[in-house]
């Protein structure tokens, strides 16, 4: 039984929802989530949360996966999106096509797909020609006379 000190305590860290798969835990479906939630089994779907997901050493996920921030040192086969950052650590796995503004990758982790991180932005603006910029090409061929 929770002594009523506890209740008090346990209220007032509410704030911060956190959500724990346990390592043996295997999970088929769609899973939403506010808050934090680590996983340490097997997920086999979607995962979708605004805030921070962490994946432990030993889970396996394979789907769709939607957060903040992703943490991962396990391993992954899907596709991630995450609004904030991914942070692959050792010894974790990921592969799939990622979409994110800021990635890490720690030594002896290991990541194979493609990485998008919004350069497709930088790309496509144009400047307009800066007007004190000269095309040399213009001048190639002609020597200039060193005679004294």
């Amino acid at each position: 039984m929770w002594a009523i000190g506890d209740r008090k305590v346990q209220a007032g860290s509410d704030n911060e929802n956190f959500t724990f798969l346990g390592k043996g835990v295997d999970f088929k479906g769609v899973v939403n989530f506010d808050g934090t939630i680590r996983i340490d089994g097997r997920l086999e779907g979607e995962i979708h949360t605004t805030g921070t997901l962490i994946v432990g050493e030993y889970a396996v996920i394979k789907g769709i996966i939607s957060a903040g921030i992703l943490m991962t040192s396990g391993k992954i086969n899907g596709t991630v999106t995450a609004t904030n950052k991914i942070q692959i650590l050792k010894p974790g796995v990921l592969i799939g096509d990622i979409r994110t503004p800021a990635i890490s990758i720690e030594d002896g982790a290991h990541f194979h797909g493609m990485c998008d991180m919004g350069a497709h932005k930088w790309v496509e603006e144009q400047q307009a020609p800066n007007k004190n910029v000269h095309d040399l090409t213009l001048h190639r061929g002609k020597v200039r006379s060193t005679d004294l």
